[in-house]
């Protein structure tokens, strides 16, 4: 139970990953806050849980600032306090060189990846001051450490996600909150299998394939593996990390 007592706000709950580490927190003890944009896959979530009285779960767009603001203020209302959260929401975009992106389709993706994430911050840092400190873990990727070729607008807010955290970690350190960045390479899951149909349509587990053997584990992680990490981070464990990227990769960006 390494989240007993603590009330934990999770974004892109609906996700493979948000999944998965849901259920993880909620298995160790956590009051939850879980957000989504789509009310139907939130209802499916809510039913998967046997026990839903510390659960909240909230329809809210990443980068809708009024309805962030409103499910943090709901959160902390609701259990007295807030002590992490996984900033995990966000889209990968679409594949083309970068000279090709219109500017609503470069701006779109930094809204959700980045913007989003700040407002995130805004809202939650004065409640986790009030709560006497916490921990912030954004979802970055490998593609926040490394470029990758065709996916220049992601890699840049994927990038801007870690420069955030540092900077958070500097300017509230010393209050007691912790900001890390959670760094997913290859994941098995709804995200990667977009990109391995945008890349070849025709053969998209041709990609996979020549993805695995640039992994020098030879294969994809799980959700689960990433929720492990994540609950690391939130937890008490976790306590004198700051201002960190923890990559899950396999090792894909150590060459």
């Amino acid at each position: 139970m390494r989240l007993r007592n603590k009330t934990c706000v999770i974004t892109g709950a609906t996700g493979a990953i948000g999944k998965a580490t849901a259920k993880l927190f909620h298995e160790h003890g956590a009051n939850l806050c879980l957000i989504g944009r789509d009310s139907e896959k939130l209802e499916d979530l809510k039913n998967e849980f046997e026990s839903i009285h510390n659960i909240l779960i909230v329809q809210a767009e990443a980068k809708d600032e009024s309805a962030i603001r409103e499910a943090i203020s709901r959160t902390y209302n609701q259990f007295g306090a807030l002590d992490a959260v996984f900033a995990n929401g966000g889209t990968e975009g679409i594949i083309k060189p970068l000279t090709e992106y219109s500017n609503e389709e470069f701006n779109e993706i930094l809204h959700v990846n980045v913007t989003g994430v700040w407002m995130l911050m805004k809202y939650a840092i004065p409640l986790m001051q009030k709560s006497g400190g916490g921990s912030f873990v954004a979802t970055s990727s490998g593609a926040g450490v490394v470029g990758f070729n065709g996916l220049c607008p992601y890699a840049a807010s994927k990038h801007a996600v870690i420069g955030m955290m540092k900077t958070a970690c500097l300017e509230f350190g010393s209050e007691g909150i912790r900001f890390n960045s959670l760094a997913p390479g290859p994941i098995d899951n709804r995200m990667m299998q977009s990109l391995h149909e945008q890349l070849n349509p025709e053969e998209p587990n041709s990609v996979r394939e020549f993805v695995t053997e640039s992994i020098p584990m030879r294969r994809y992680g799980s959700n689960q593996e990433i929720a492990n990490l994540a609950l690391f981070l939130a937890s008490d464990e976790s306590s004198f990390c700051n201002g960190a990227v923890f990559l899950s990769d396999g090792g894909f960006t150590a060459g």
